[in-house]
């Protein structure tokens, strides 16, 4: 089992709002480069979609909740038949039935991650990764990283957060963007 975090990315770490939807003044600058660059299966999931698990929050499955039902091309069509667990402490059982496939999560984010016997993807979701990320529970960050600065906003990596060492596994150009693997370094 791994816990793979994929999340797009700004040149200077920023990772809030790569599509516009929370408002930001600056939100939408992963969508400004085109469908083709954030299209389809570009953080390579691959069969990890098919064998996994995805972890998403509250904020991030009610966004993807309202789109990828909608949509019916065959990444679509993974998304959608993936298992979805969801951590909230404001949703109730009811409302994940609008997503085929999503649980609420029935006890601690963390202790829930360190049960799951598939491989956990979380997007977005950036109050998630910041738990596994103290917990200490990350194993790889895929990361798209787009061709701009910003400035200002969430980073994925805070000033004030842990030390991590992490070994590069793979980069690649994917549209606009860039493609990065990496792994927790051997300890």
């Amino acid at each position: 089992m791994s816990v793979i975090v994929i999340e797009f990315i700004t040149l200077d770490g920023i990772v809030s709002d790569p599509d516009g939807s929370v408002g930001t003044p600056l939100g939408g600058w992963a969508f400004r480069h085109g469908p083709e660059t954030v299209a389809g299966d570009k953080f390579r999931l691959g069969r990890t979609l098919d064998d996994g698990v995805l972890l998403l929050g509250r904020a991030t499955w009610q966004l993807f909740s309202r789109l990828w039902p909608r949509r019916d091309d065959p990444f679509a069509a993974r998304m959608n038949a993936v298992p979805k667990l969801v951590a909230s402490r404001t949703l109730a059982r009811a409302d994940t039935s609008v997503w085929a496939n999503s649980q609420l999560l029935e006890s601690d984010l963390v202790d829930v991650v360190k049960r799951e016997r598939r491989d956990v993807v979380i997007t977005g979701s950036l109050s998630v990764v910041d738990q596994l990320m103290a917990a200490d529970l990350v194993d790889e960050y895929r990361l798209l990283t787009f061709p701009t600065v910003l400035g200002t906003g969430r980073r994925l990596f805070p000033t004030d957060g842990r030390h991590a060492e992490l070994e590069c596994l793979a980069a690649e150009q994917a549209g606009a963007a860039v493609l990065t693997r990496y792994r927790r370094a051997a300890r």
